[in-house]
């Protein structure tokens, strides 16, 4: 090859974009980081699953109380140093701390568990995805963030298909108002966990995201223990048995510890828009391991109430993923 070919040739490769030369270590990346994200969903709807089998078993705040218990100890020796260390922020933010702590550790997994108690494993989940639709209108009220038409469309849809899995499709039942309570403590939970998520967005940078959990988990589990000990009075006996504590180390280490683990090594990878995409796919998880373990059916309800939903969270975010597109381009030519 002559000076004049190498120079043509390597004029060419300079005009050809980076991302084109790189793809197949980008696409690698992006499988993996889609296998992390489905990880944490998976572990997750396995979560929704013990909130229903064990209703007979343990009571819903003694559930939650050992399953942080078990967090909190396992994740002791990894995060304690780092947590001392950056002690001096974390005090400073203490408040911010503990009001997230008893949002998402206290009351979100805690209403999980009272709703598994009268409604099905499939309607824990379906509901528990709605949560965005709530960010969507809170950030609205709050912080005077645009409503879109998609977005309010998004809301109405997703709003139907809550109503149809709550009534199973029955307007006499609407018209009653005859709903099951586990329902209404899943739909608290989603609008608890979607403040919980809001309130995330403004986390001290000064305190690392470890410390920060550990943190959490900490005050979450301090603020459960009154309610622990009023449920142990009132409904003494031991909860401890070969059911209830695999169970427990189920929801304390893979679907606390390991699930965010996963699920922020997936954030890494492809950005919250993209894993919050996959996070959408919780209900058919659940669905799955409901029928397998506990036998529950997969109705038409459910599905056309999937669908409903799915499609209103995708219209509602639209605009968001839009911009963030359109964000990413303007760096990608700076």
């Amino acid at each position: 090859m002559n000076e004049s070919e190498a120079a043509r040739l390597i004029a060419m490769l300079n005009r050809v974009p980076k991302e084109k030369i790189t793809m197949p270590g980008k696409f690698d990346e992006l499988i993996v980081g889609y296998v992390f994200a489905l990880g944490a969903t998976a572990l997750w709807s396995g979560n929704f699953i013990v909130a229903r089998g064990l209703t007979d078993q343990i009571p819903p705040v003694s559930l939650a109380f050992y399953r942080w218990l078990t967090a909190v100890l396992i994740f002791c020796p990894f995060a304690v140093r780092g947590t001392i260390r950056e002690w001096g922020g974390i005090k400073q933010h203490l408040p911010y701390i503990a009001i997230t702590a008893f949002l998402g550790i206290t009351c979100f997994n805690t209403f999980i568990y009272v709703a598994g108690h009268t409604t099905s494993a499939m309607n824990l989940s379906l509901i528990s995805i709605t949560f965005p639709i709530f960010i969507v209108l809170f950030s609205s009220v709050l912080f005077n963030e645009k409503l879109t038409l998609k977005k309010g469309v998004g809301m109405l849809m997703v709003l139907t298909g809550v109503v149809c899995l709550i009534t199973k499709g029955s307007v006499a039942k609407l018209l009653s108002i005859t709903f099951a309570v586990g329902d209404m403590w899943m739909l608290a939970a989603a609008v608890i966990f979607a403040v919980f998520s809001i309130l995330l967005k403004r986390k001290p940078e000064a305190i690392s995201v470890q410390s920060f959990q550990f943190t959490s988990f900490v005050l979450g589990l301090i603020f459960l223990a009154p309610f622990f000990i009023w449920e142990r009075i009132r409904f003494p006996g031991n909860v401890l048995n070969q059911t209830t504590i695999p169970a427990i180390l189920y929801v304390g280490i893979f679907a606390s510890l390991c699930a965010f683990l996963l699920w922020n090594r997936a954030i890494v990878i492809l950005g919250p828009t993209r894993a919050g995409m996959v996070y959408y796919t919780l209900p058919l998880f659940t669905g799955l391991l409901g029928y397998l373990f506990l036998g529950e059916a997969i109705g038409i309800i459910h599905l056309f109430s999937m669908v409903v939903i799915l499609t209103g969270i995708f219209l509602a975010n639209q605009s968001a993923r839009t911009r963030v597109g359109q964000t990413e381009k303007r760096m990608e030519t700076t």
